[in-house]
């Protein structure tokens, strides 16, 4: 005998249940603490300086206990899940997404999100969801902003489709839109303190590097971040539903291998500390538990915003269980070639990095 279920439980949304234009205050807001900062880079392995080293941080004009802009980006995802993403296949991509104001332990964190669009699917069981959304912090001051789309079930197949509303997103954000955060300088800075010798004007639009490393995903870590991200999509947790028993293991939440590749990026970029926006990411093939991670990048482009700090446009590929030496990326020359099947993530984002003028002699 099935029960039904209960009013007062949350089953997420369905594809029908999503209208353009609506605005959706996400329930809970979250406050950080030390133990979220140290469980965060416990979990990823990350190195990078600016959130290792608070000394440093601080002798750069930062809040000592400022925070990876990618937790800021995982806790407000995390918010948006129970409202967006509950019933969802998969995450498809990003796009918009710009940091705006540094977070810091004890800044308490919330979401709003906004419908941007909506499209069924041609097998008629489910469609794709566009949505914004905004992080804000105890002040009411917008921390973050990023779009994303995400393919949802629908509840009744036999419903009809809705009018195709897809939004129009720009593929990258322009350099003169990166925001700084308030009082960052980069001066008189130790070039090993900091990451590495490599300075801005030592990357060339076009080079790509092999982080060299690699790190295993396993089972225990990724259930702990997704946790720690409040993120409780169910297709991360539950082995017994559809997608996770066709997988044979668990799925892991995208944002874990974007923090892990991060992290692997600290070997060849490891001045490259502050990311500033996010410009687009697909997450292309499954990562399961299990597999072990590399991943390579690309200098896309580079900006000048002051005598003393840069940024790079970078590409992140992430592989599964193939060494990146090889900077695999599709399966053919041309542009469309689909990925190649160890690819699991084509994230596209921009990092602020010291200048030569920055570092001591």
């Amino acid at each position: 005998m099935t029960l039904p279920a209960s009013p007062k439980t949350n089953n997420g949304r369905f594809f029908e249940d999503f209208c353009p234009g609506e605005i959706i205050d996400h329930p809970i807001a979250r406050t950080l603490t030390d133990g979220d900062h140290a469980l965060n880079l416990a979990l990823t392995g990350s190195r990078h300086a600016l959130f290792s080293d608070r000394t440093l941080a601080f002798s750069c004009g930062l809040d000592p206990g400022m925070v990876d802009p990618m937790l800021v980006f995982h806790l407000v995802f995390g918010k948006t899940v129970g409202d967006i993403s509950l019933n969802a296949i998969a995450n498809l991509g990003y796009a918009e997404g710009r940091f705006l104001a540094p977070v810091v332990i004890g800044d308490t964190l919330r979401a709003r999100s906004t419908i941007l669009g909506i499209k069924e699917n041609s097998s008629g069981e489910n469609g794709v969801v566009y949505v914004r959304s905004e992080g804000f912090n105890q002040y009411d001051h917008c921390v973050l902003t990023y779009a994303r789309w995400v393919m949802v079930r629908k509840r009744d197949r036999n419903r009809a489709a809705p009018v195709p509303q897809i939004p129009v997103l720009s593929p990258i954000v322009a350099a003169c839109d990166l925001v700084l955060p308030h009082g960052l300088r980069f001066e008189n800075l130790d070039r090993i303190r900091f990451g590495g010798p490599h300075a801005y004007e030592d990357y060339a639009i076009g080079e790509r590097i092999d982080h060299a490393e690699a790190m295993a995903v396993e089972e225990a870590e990724h259930q702990i971040a997704t946790r720690l991200y409040q993120n409780n999509a169910r297709l991360h947790f539950d082995l017994h539903g559809q997608k996770a028993t066709k997988l044979g293991a668990r799925l892991i939440y995208g944002g874990v291998a974007i923090s892990l590749a991060r992290a692997l990026s600290c070997s060849g970029l490891g001045g490259a500390s502050l990311m500033l926006a996010i410009n687009g990411g697909r997450h292309v093939n499954p990562l399961l538990a299990g597999d072990t991670l590399y991943a390579w990048s690309e200098v896309l482009d580079r900006a000048e915003l002051s005598e003393t700090i840069g940024a790079l446009r970078l590409r992140l590929v992430a592989l599964k269980n193939r060494p990146a030496a090889d900077f695999t990326l599709r399966t053919g020359t041309a542009p469309d070639a689909p990925y190649a099947p160890e690819v699991v993530l084509d994230f596209d984002y921009w990092a602020a990095i010291p200048r030569r003028s920055a570092f001591s002699a």
